[in-house]
């Protein structure tokens, strides 16, 4: 009677190999790579430099 098995046991290592499959998942669905993340930082900054490099005035003459 080697192979007594824990349900509990069971039932928890069950759990984590559902909620790994999901962080997997996840991680395809969501990820980004380090260059996509900071392409789109960069990007942003470009763009809100711009953005304030043809502004008519400054708030401060409203």
């Amino acid at each position: 009677m080697n192979n007594v098995i824990s349900f509990a046991r069971a039932k928890k290592q069950l759990a984590r190999k559902a909620k790994e499959k999901q962080a997997e998942e996840n991680r395809v669905k969501f990820g980004r790579t380090k260059a996509e993340k900071e392409f789109g930082r960069k990007s942003t900054e470009l763009e809100t430099k711009r953005l304030d490099q043809s502004k008519l005035g400054s708030d401060e003459e409203e």
